[in-house]
């Protein structure tokens, strides 16, 4: 970048009316290893996929990049990210390639190189996606030798009103930042969530250690099961989806929410037979 060009971004950078985003580009680090603290390994994840039915469709791309954290949550090392594509012999819907860039000609004879794939998650502390509760059923079903890896969610797990942010698509959020990229291709989508994660909140912490911090909380799934059936709009009201397979409606609670949940439900649905059941839920079992 010309010393013009710096010129001109200060002055607009100034400027009320103006913001100037910066292209992302690939990085080796965010911060200077401590030789004094450990570190942690995570790995960036995003698919895409041939639809949305998690029994039905399947990964025709899939993204993943490394990357080494400190104890403070600072992103230290950043790898290369490796990008395979799986040629699944059926026509591409065109609102696929549409979404995506990807047409047939583009996964023609190519497979997902699943030994390295599983070498690579199997390694990581923590498996970040922005939307994992798509993406970790199409990891696992494809590649089940993972399974049980510890995944976390920067969509859904953080308070993006609380950190200062409005909105949670990744584009959006990376814009506030300061950033833009090419979105709906699985090798710009992780590089930008590894620029997000690196971000440091108004409080000073990157937005990785707030993420890691949630991820390690316990949480629980409510299952009100045998819950009368005049109690759904009530259920519906208090945040409660219908799990139409298994029959009965249920919720995700922090560890703090767990006992006035059990209290309202035995209050106010169950009045006097029955009781819900709350299911521990780790790192290892979210998103699923």
């Amino acid at each position: 970048m010309t010393e013009l060009h710096e010129k001109m971004i200060a002055e607009l950078d100034g400027h009320p009316d103006f913001k100037v985003l910066r292209k992302l580009r690939p990085v080796a680090a965010f911060h200077q290893a401590d030789p004094g603290q450990g570190s942690r390994i995570g790995v960036a994840i995003d698919v895409e996929t041939t639809g949305l039915d998690r029994e039905v469709d399947r990964i025709i791309e899939l993204a993943v990049q490394r990357f080494r954290f400190d104890e403070r949550g600072r992103v230290t090392q950043v790898g290369l990210p490796r990008v395979w594509r799986e040629d699944l012999g059926i026509p591409l819907d065109p609102k696929i390639t549409k979404l995506t860039g990807l047409t047939a000609g583009d996964l023609a004879g190519q497979a997902i190189d699943e030994a390295a794939a599983v070498e690579i998650l199997s390694s990581a502390d923590i498996i970040v996606a922005h939307n994992a509760a798509f993406d970790r059923p199409f990891v696992d079903r494809r590649l089940p030798a993972i399974a049980g890896q510890p995944w976390a969610c920067s969509m859904a797990e953080l308070d993006w009103l609380e950190l200062g942010f409005d909105g949670r698509a990744l584009a959006h959020l990376v814009s506030q930042c300061g950033w833009f990229y090419e979105g709906h291709r699985a090798e710009n989508d992780i590089l930008a969530l590894i620029y997000l994660l690196s971000h440091s909140a108004p409080d000073g912490e990157t937005i990785l250690s707030h993420l890691v911090t949630c991820s390690q909380m316990m949480t629980y799934q409510v299952n009100a099961i045998d819950a009368p059936f005049d109690a759904k709009d009530r259920l519906k009201s208090r945040g409660y989806r219908w799990n139409a397979e298994m029959r009965f409606w249920w919720r995700a609670v922090s560890e703090e929410e767990r006992e006035p949940e059990r209290t309202w439900l035995m209050s106010d649905i169950y009045t006097g037979y029955g009781e819900p059941a709350f299911i521990p839920i780790s790192a290892r079992e979210r998103h699923r």
